[in-house]
């Protein structure tokens, strides 16, 4: 059978001019277009937005328990009422039961919801709240979109690439054997990227990947991979992997010609449309990481 993935936005899906599940589509194509050596799918990938019942919780995610899926893609995309109560509660035992999680955000104060998930969203870090205990990266980066605050790592521009820094031991999700380096180097880029990081005690996870301000050259980090553990209750959570933006899968960053919201700001770049070969290394990643998140019983 194969894995089967929810790619779950926590915006409504009412919010036609935002970054919608709909912005999203080249990932999930690419996903169920995965095949084993035998030519079977390897992927089931299920795209939704938010949609709230009469008493204004996702009916999906306040039962994700109980659903029929592997894995959570959730793409965090509001700025503080995107779960409710009963959604990261659905969400916690979908993780207690071995889900498998992979969270993104952006810049700034969007996705804070994660906050009130702990095992997921103690990775990241926002701006009006969890901040970064380093003080000294609680500033702008990009000053160009005046409009955004930090965290904003300026990667690059929409539509162009960044190279990537693997974190040695080199984690198997950034093993690329089709290339003579053996490694992912190339993820899209973004004007303003989220911080993440590895919480104190959260010996079982680890960085794998940085990237590098275009504007300050300083370093950030990118991703984050946490390992199965068991909780105080004996639960053997799921694999999670943290992103430091939702930007490294959507649609526009894989193809600029399909679109943005009417609010981006930022001129795109076109280093993909030029070298667009170099998708590859990050369709390697997405690959890796749908098997790699699998539950420990599909392994």
């Amino acid at each position: 059978m194969p894995l089967k993935i929810l790619l779950q936005t926590s915006l409504l899906t009412t919010d036609s001019d935002d970054w919608t599940i709909c912005r999203f589509s080249l990932l999930k194509n690419y996903l169920n277009s995965l095949q084993d050596d035998a030519g079977n799918p390897l992927i089931e990938a299920i795209a939704r937005d938010r949609s709230p019942d009469s008493s204004g919780h996702d009916p999906v995610l306040s039962n994700l328990n109980t659903q029929d899926f592997d894995e959570l893609w959730l793409f965090a995309l509001d700025v503080g009422s995107g779960l409710s109560p009963q959604e990261q509660a659905g969400i916690t035992r979908f993780h207690q039961q071995g889900g498998g999680i992979f969270t993104a955000r952006d810049h700034e104060d969007i996705g804070v919801s994660l906050c009130a998930i702990t095992s997921i969203g103690s990775y990241h870090y926002f701006h009006s709240q969890q901040n970064n205990p380093d003080d000294s990266r609680c500033q702008r980066d990009d000053h160009k979109t005046q409009s955004i605050n930090w965290p904003n790592y300026h990667s690059g521009k929409n539509g162009d690439y960044q190279k990537i820094q693997p974190v040695e031991p080199v984690h198997e999700l950034l093993l690329n054997h089709k290339t003579p380096q053996g490694v992912v180097k190339y993820f899209p880029a973004h004007p303003h990227e989220g911080d993440i990081g590895v919480p104190p005690n959260f010996d079982y996870a680890r960085v794998i990947a940085t990237g590098t301000s275009q504007t300050t050259e300083r370093q950030f980090n990118i991703a984050i991979a946490g390992e199965r553990v068991k909780d105080a209750a004996g639960n053997l959570l799921g694999r999670v992997v943290a992103e430091s933006t939702f930007h490294h899968l959507a649609d526009y960053n894989w193809d600029v010609t399909t679109g943005c919201p009417s609010f981006v700001e930022e001129a795109p770049g076109s280093q993909v449309q030029q070298h667009p070969e170099l998708l590859e290394d990050i369709k390697t990643y997405v690959k890796n990481l749908a098997l790699w998140l699998a539950p420990a019983h599909e392994k």
